[in-house]
């Protein structure tokens, strides 16, 4: 029983201490892309975003890095985009850039698993629109898009302001207002993915035996083995989607898992599989077969798998062809950090949090005499998926909670 509750408090210090080395990197993620979201218009989407064709696939990735958000807030942007007219394929460019190309998610990568990872995320995000744009182009669904377009509806009625100029908003109080405004609304959408995910971090590096890792992700543990034989890297580059799949959480609460599974001694290919995933996880499906209906969820669902193996696997060869595979040693693991110490990463995170002060008091300001536009993140609605996220979120804070007093104690 000792050894439970030594492992329960090893577990929260280690959840709480991953939040706190990433911290800084939330918040200067979130203010970049809450300047991004704010100065730069959106307006001009639809308009020129065609049906096909790479003007079209480029222009869904631009705006999809423009409009970066979680997976589940990208979901609903890419129904309102493809319900006004947009094609499949830069469509999916738009959704997969604006979960993949995200500014805040590739400062975490950096913090957590180094520059090799985020080289992946960006160039591995970048050649995963062009596979799927290639597989759309051969398998042609073009009766599983007509079915979806129904499925959809006819867009909504109302027009569209038409925003002021960057320079006025960026150098007037209302502006600093929307600023504030959505970088609270960043936050409202991610808090709850973070919390689990920095939770399910912390008890698998303390209750999880490394022989779990070797069974799930055949091959794994192997000392200084970063690229074993092709059969067991494509078993890892496999098995990290179907990981992520049965979770409950986006890309942002999973990169301190994903570190998790590389000190293990999972390879850079299963890894980069398990962060690429946070689009064909269980929530996310049923959300799209909700919009589009269960034919074209599971062809999606199918595309961005075949997508995210042979992306991974290419990413992991080329590193490995040129001699620049991590090296497992470079993730220090979880019991071995002291996370807590005079350093750069304390005056960052006391820095960025009064930027968030800033950010919280523009916000409030926002509110006062009406309430703005509203955005709303449920994760599909008051469904399931949500009455099962809050489940966790208390069963999270209870754990966190009860594990830190036992480190106090």
């Amino acid at each position: 029983m000792d050894d439970f509750f030594t492992s329960w408090s090893e577990a929260a210090m280690t959840s709480i201490g991953f939040f706190w080395m990433a911290l800084w990197a939330f918040v200067l993620g979130y203010i970049i892309s809450s300047l991004i979201q704010v100065l730069v218009t959106k307006e001009r989407m639809q308009k020129v975003m065609g049906k096909d064709g790479p003007r079209s696939v480029a222009l869904g990735t631009f705006f999809g890095f423009l409009s970066s958000s979680c997976s589940f807030a990208a979901l609903a942007t890419t129904r309102s985009i493809f319900q006004k007219g947009a094609g499949l394929a830069p469509t999916m460019a738009f959704m997969l850039a604006s979960t993949n190309l995200v500014i805040e998610l590739g400062i975490v990568i950096a913090v957590f698993l180094g520059w090799q990872f985020v080289v992946g995320e960006y160039v591995g995000g970048i050649m995963l629109i062009l596979v799927t744009w290639i597989l759309i182009r051969i398998t042609r669904p073009r009766r599983l898009e007509a079915q979806a377009r129904r499925n959809v509806g006819e867009p909504d009625g109302g027009g569209q302001q038409v925003g002021k100029d960057w320079k006025e908003k960026i150098t007037s109080l209302q502006g600093w207002k929307e600023i504030g405004q959505t970088y609270v609304m960043e936050w409202q959408m991610v808090w709850k993915d973070v919390l689990i995910g920095f939770t399910v971090a912390g008890i698998i590096s303390a209750f999880v035996p490394d022989a779990f890792f070797q069974t799930l992700f055949i091959g794994s543990g192997g000392e200084n083995n970063a690229n074993p034989g092709f059969l067991s890297v494509l078993a890892q580059t496999i098995v990290g989607p179907v990981a992520a799949f049965f979770t409950f959480i986006g890309s942002m609460g999973n990169i301190p898992l994903a570190a998790v599974l590389f000190g293990q001694g999972v390879t850079f290919a299963g890894v980069m599989a398990f962060i690429f995933s946070d689009l064909i996880v269980l929530p996310v499906l049923r959300i799209n077969a909700t919009y589009y209906g269960w034919r074209m969820a599971l062809y999606l669902l199918g595309l961005m798998f075949v997508g995210i193996v042979s992306v991974s696997l290419i990413l992991h060869y080329t590193l490995a062809f040129m001699g620049l595979l991590p090296d497992f040693a470079s993730v220090t693991a979880p019991g071995d950090r002291e996370f807590f110490k005079v350093n750069y990463q304390l005056f960052l995170n006391i820095g960025f949090l009064i930027l968030t002060g800033v950010m919280f008091w523009f916000w409030k300001l926002s509110q006062q005499g009406h309430h703005g536009h509203e955005h709303h993140h449920d994760h599909g609605g008051a469904s399931l998926t949500d009455k099962v996220l809050k489940v966790l979120v208390v069963i999270a804070v209870v754990w966190l909670f009860g594990g830190l007093t036992l480190s106090l104690l």
